[in-house]
């Protein structure tokens, strides 16, 4: 099991709780993106540069992502191809994207883009809340307490 991240817009606080957890634990955590991104040095942690455009990270995600793996991005239909895949989705914002939810997400975002195409302007999302860190740091730990179980059960 490893932890996959959708670096192109995934917020700093955000990859150092990651980078944070990923030499505590020493589960493999590779970002993806197509410009570059700053990790530590560390055995663990891996960084893929991908060509731009459209989709080119989300696609070297799912081609290289196995059943069980984390995937972090707030990119709902990339969520939907990780979790048809068997990848399970945590967004920055401490949201787990599962089966249950992941269509409703799906129909909200194709709403919220034809108003905007409609000329709405919608504004962004909030900044990323102190309550918002937490969650995601408390469905990371988990997700590797689960994971870690699983690896020492199967070494």
């Amino acid at each position: 099991m490893q932890i996959w991240v959708d670096a192109d817009a995934c917020p700093v606080v955000i990859k150092d709780i990651l980078f944070k957890a990923a030499r505590r634990t020493g589960v493999q955590t590779t970002l993806v993106a197509n410009q570059s991104v700053s990790i530590p040095p560390s055995p663990n942690i891996k960084f893929i540069r991908v060509r731009s455009g459209f989709d080119v990270a989300d696609n070297e995600i799912v081609r290289r992502l196995a059943s069980g793996d984390l995937v972090i991005t707030s990119d709902i239909p990339l969520a939907a191809e990780v979790i048809e895949k068997g990848g399970i989705v945590l967004s920055p914002r401490g949201e787990m994207l599962t089966r249950e939810n992941i269509r409703s997400r799906l129909s909200m975002r194709d709403f919220m883009e034809s108003v905007r195409s409609s000329g709405v302007v919608t504004g962004g999302p909030p900044p990323l809340s102190q309550s918002d860190r937490q969650a995601f740091a408390n469905h990371l730990d988990r997700w590797l307490s689960k994971n870690s179980v699983n690896r020492q059960a199967s070494g």
